[in-house]
């Protein structure tokens, strides 16, 4: 497999902004599993595209065990759909899922397959989630995908940037681009149009945690202290697993010599992440809570 078409559950968080607890439990329920070669753990892709159809699903309200016995049930029936969500079109009414494929339509669970004017009503009432093909991919998908080539290649990055652009040309409201690319402007040191991307995504999605988490990242380092600390405090609200909000969270405080919640923030992030690389400066930092004392956020 080309290297380009592999992405590091950690490329995917940041791509799709789910967590690595949300990952781990996808795989563990057999919906999008992460692959394994010659020691590297890697998705690709198709493998891409069927995490952000699993993370909408899941948002419309379907349920992941619901969508786990579904699919089960769907590569029985299709066994020639080696990852049927990055090849099927994917609908649900909240609770059903109906997946089409070659125009015809399939309940999964009971295995029946379905008339298109019996799931005429489903679709005037839900978005509709399509996985780019071979043909007839949309331009914002095809843009999407280039830019995400550029990316993983080394000296792409201003073609990435400029994909990027060309997708959001074609759909302005595709949040995975505006993170990705707000991300690429933030790493190359352009954080006016960074925040631009971020403060996009928000306004398209209030409820979108990574976008709260990078928007706040970008606040803090151009001086708006306060503004960072509100979007982070969001983004831990709406996610109190993420470990790096409460890190950069706990720095802002003390910016703001708001030690008692920067001390809160430093236990949550060692209680998520223990064991991980910054947790022993975690320690250092409660264990001189009430100094003024800061240092630079890490990223």
């Amino acid at each position: 497999m080309d290297a380009t078409n592999r992405f590091s559950p950690e490329d995917v968080q940041r791509i799709l902004g789910v967590s690595a607890k949300q990952l781990e439990y996808w795989d563990r329920l057999g919906l999008v599993s992460l692959q394994k070669e010659q020691g590297t753990h890697f998705y690709d892709f198709r493998d891409l595209i069927g995490l952000r159809t699993v993370k909408q699903l899941i948002e419309q309200g379907v349920r992941a065990n619901r969508l786990q016995r579904a699919l089960a049930a769907l590569r029985e029936k299709l066994d020639k759909a080696q990852a049927p969500l990055a090849e099927l079109r994917v609908l649900s009414d909240g609770k059903d899922v109906i997946l089409e494929r070659g125009g015809a339509r399939l309940e999964p669970l009971s295995g029946q397959f379905v008339l298109n004017f019996e799931t005429r009503e489903i679709d005037e009432r839900v978005r509709v989630i399509t996985a780019p093909a071979a043909a007839g991919m949309r331009n914002a998908d095809v843009w999407f995908a280039k830019a995400l080539d550029c990316e993983s290649a080394a000296g792409k990055r201003s073609e990435a940037i400029n994909a990027y652009d060309r997708a959001l040309q074609a759909d302005p409201r595709r949040i995975d681009v505006l993170l990705n690319c707000g991300t690429l402007y933030y790493e190359d040191g352009n954080l006016e149009k960074a925040r631009e991307c971020f403060e996009r995504a928000i306004a398209l999605d209030s409820g979108n945690t990574l976008a709260h988490f990078n928007l706040g990242s970008v606040l803090d380092e151009i001086g708006q202290v306060e503004a960072a600390r509100q979007h982070l405090r969001l983004a831990v609200r709406l996610q109190p697993d993420h470990a790096d909000a409460h890190y950069n969270l706990a720095f802002v405080c003390e910016k703001l010599s708001a030690f008692p919640e920067a001390r809160e923030h430093w236990q949550a992030y060692l209680r998520l992440d223990p064991s991980g690389p910054w947790a022993s400066f975690a320690r250092r930092r409660l264990a001189s809570a009430g100094t003024a004392k800061s240092a630079n956020i890490r990223k």
